[in-house]
């Protein structure tokens, strides 16, 4: 009977710990999905400036749905990868609210994706210069998004920097601390509405830099629950 209850027990385990890993997998590839196509685009698109351009302007024009699916996917992505660390971190500081957190950032790029911004500052070719001439509703639903998701990421950088600190992981703990406070700060910068190069180019590294952060402590994870499963 012991016997029979050990191999019944083990494939469980086993698949619980694959099902986390291919969750936080999910999270290890949506920073550089995101960031790749981003980069491509203000590479080839014509007339689109990073010093002057948000990346939401992308999703407008004849190939504006490409911007668009970028969005919905490493959303989608992103929301995966928090169900994965939840369940990585059960019953640990910070696996609770972190995952959560990153979940609403994670919708909101999927209402970032679902509400076009409006064409501003040149972009797409032939749109007139400065503030879009009318602001859509959709338009506003946009950025309404996007600013919450922006702040649920924040919260999340600095729940997990707590939760790492008090384990004792004073490197995890630096590196999602500073990541939240660059984010805020060059959010901040964004938010106040002025077309400064530097503050865009700013947030552009801020993101890269989230992404970063999320996509390595998916990383660290999914190494985490490989190791668990095999011990188990």
């Amino acid at each position: 009977m012991t016997h029979t209850t050990t191999l019944a027990t083990a494939p469980s385990t086993s698949g619980r710990a694959g099902t986390i890993r291919t969750l936080l997998g999910c999270g290890v590839a949506a920073g550089p999905l995101y960031v790749t196509v981003v980069a491509l685009q203000a590479l080839l698109r014509d007339g689109f400036d990073i010093r002057r351009h948000a990346a939401s302007l992308l999703s407008n024009g004849d190939l504006g749905w490409i911007q668009i699916a970028n969005f919905l996917l490493t959303g989608a992505l992103t929301i995966a990868a928090a169900v994965g660390i939840r369940r990585a971190l059960r019953s640990r500081p910070g696996g609770t609210w972190g995952p959560r957190l990153l979940g609403l950032y994670g919708a909101g790029l999927i209402a970032a994706g679902t509400f076009v911004a409006d064409p501003a500052f040149g972009f797409p070719a032939g749109t007139p210069d400065g503030p879009p001439a009318t602001v859509t509703w959709h338009g506003v639903a946009h950025f309404g998004a996007a600013g919450v998701g922006f702040l649920g990421l924040i919260a999340a950088c600095f729940v997990f920097a707590r939760s790492f600190a008090a384990a004792g992981r004073r490197g995890w703990a630096a590196f999602s601390a500073a990541t939240g406070a660059v984010y805020l700060v060059a959010f901040a910068g964004i938010a106040s509405g002025q077309q400064i190069a530097a503050l865009n180019v700013a947030f552009g590294v801020a993101v890269v830099l989230a992404w970063a952060w999320l996509s390595a402590l998916s990383a660290r994870l999914f190494r985490d629950a490989g190791h668990s499963g095999r011990g188990r």
